[in-house]
């Protein structure tokens, strides 16, 4: 896999993620009726610390274990067979509306927290980045080592924050983003290729 393949990958793959509909997606809108794209930020490089600190974690744990047949048969088996699971559910979840909430205006320092709670909280966030985020991970050590890793997470902590900053912001004026039919549209779309990348991923794993 060249270099561009690599961050195509890596970009559509977060950008599935980062679409889904989960926890810390539905509190960026809740609480971005009142604070606007304040909230997006906030909530970004909250979720970046926590996100950071994990993926480095795993990446050293991995880099020992490269090489281990077993290993890469597990952390590409399972990466696929979450990619598929998550595709489903999203598939699943385009079809339904959901309401929006209101919420009180929160200082910085309580956006801040929330970010921190919904990302190191979140099961998952945490099951993403043990199963598919592993398999990312393990491409890029064997691409480019400790390096990769970094040019894998640049390619995906920008979704992060566009989408966060860009849900926050349309929340703050009124959009009714969550029952919009683009939006589930795109969910589905994202859990089709979700699904793709999955069966990649556990052919590759199965190949090697």
């Amino acid at each position: 896999m060249d270099l561009l393949n690599f961050a195509i990958t890596v970009i559509i793959i977060s950008v599935s993620g980062a679409m889904a509909p989960g926890p810390l997606f539905f509190l960026t809108v809740t609480h971005g009726i009142k604070n606007g794209a304040k909230t997006g930020v906030l909530f970004s490089v909250a979720h970046s610390i926590i996100e950071f600190t994990l993926v480095m974690m795993l990446a050293l744990g991995l880099l020992r274990v490269t090489n281990v047949t077993v290993v890469r048969l597990a952390v590409g088996v399972s990466g696929g067979v979450a990619l598929i699971i998550f595709g489903t559910k999203q598939i699943r979840s385009s079809l339904n509306e959901v309401n929006e909430s209101d919420s009180r205006s929160r200082t910085a320092r309580k956006l801040f927290l929330i970010g921190l709670a919904s990302s190191g909280l979140n099961p998952y966030f945490i099951v993403w980045w043990l199963t598919i985020g592993a398999s990312l991970i393990l491409i890029s050590l064997e691409f480019a080592g400790l390096v990769g890793v970094m040019i894998m997470y640049s390619c995906h902590v920008w979704v992060d924050y566009a989408w966060l900053m860009l849900v926050s912001g349309f929340a703050k004026r009124g959009a009714k983003i969550l029952k919009q039919k683009w939006y589930r549209l795109l969910i589905a779309v994202f859990g089709v290729i979700l699904i793709f990348f999955g069966l990649s991923f556990i052919i590759d794993a199965l190949l090697f």
